[in-house]
């Protein structure tokens, strides 16, 4: 999973903070190593946040299960938390934070920006879930019973997954969002970015949506990360 959050700095006139976990799954800890593109926004001028919250792998087996099933929002309120804590940092623009994140934590970034709305200037999500019923209904039947162990099943829990759905309160949301995904991407379907986009930007709030036809759940080929990572630069600028 990953997820950010991001503000500019008032020391250097832009900042991202971002909180993001590593593509291997929604547990897996994050780790100080040099990652691309976060080195292009690190060249950019933004700074960045990448806590891990609870449900990370790396603090035990009791941390790594705080976020199972009826205990998934209390990660989000981690997320918030760590917003808190810029808030008292000296070089942080308390109006200029952004979510950021994909895949599971693409729907940290939704689930922030429908929970804590007025944290926001604006959020980038990457293949992240809307709605946790249909995702399950369309991920590839393989991956099913191995995300519903940690999400919920539709069998059992399908109210559940419905109510803490980013898509069940997108009226929430207020700022500009940036929705990417991949048109061939088997674990998150498009119709994720698809459905999340449309109710934003019925609201009347801005949405900018890039889908690679040829890509899935990664961005693999070097033009198109080029395209990506310059269109959400431009939006950043725009936005923040």
């Amino acid at each position: 999973m990953d997820a950010a959050a991001g503000r500019r700095s008032r020391r250097s006139g832009r900042a991202t903070a971002r909180h993001r976990r590593h593509p291997r799954g929604p547990e897996h800890q994050r780790r100080p190593w040099f990652y691309p593109t976060k080195q292009y926004f690190l060249n950019r001028g933004y700074a960045v946040l990448e806590p891990n919250v609870r449900g990370s792998s790396g603090y035990g087996t009791a941390y790594a299960h705080l976020d199972d099933v009826e205990q998934r929002m209390d990660s989000v309120a981690d997320v918030a938390a760590g917003v808190e804590w810029l808030h008292g940092q000296p070089a942080v623009d308390d109006d200029r934070i952004v979510a950021y994140g994909r895949s599971y934590g693409g729907f940290m970034v939704l689930a922030a920006i429908t929970e804590y709305p007025e944290l926001w200037a604006a959020a980038v999500d990457f293949v992240g879930i809307a709605d946790f019923t249909t995702f399950l209904e369309n991920t590839g039947e393989w991956r099913r019973s191995h995300r519903e162990a940690e999400y919920g099943s539709l069998e059992d829990d399908y109210e559940f997954l419905k109510e803490i759905s980013p898509l069940t309160s997108i009226e929430a949301v207020s700022c500009p969002l940036f929705v990417q995904h991949g048109a061939n991407d088997p674990r998150v379907p498009v119709g994720e970015a698809e459905q999340v986009a449309e109710a934003v930007r019925e609201r009347g709030v801005p949405v900018e949506t890039l889908i690679f036809e040829d890509e899935g759940h990664h961005t693999t080929s070097r033009e198109n990360l080029i395209e990506e990572f310059e269109a959400i630069a431009a939006f950043l600028d725009e936005h923040v």
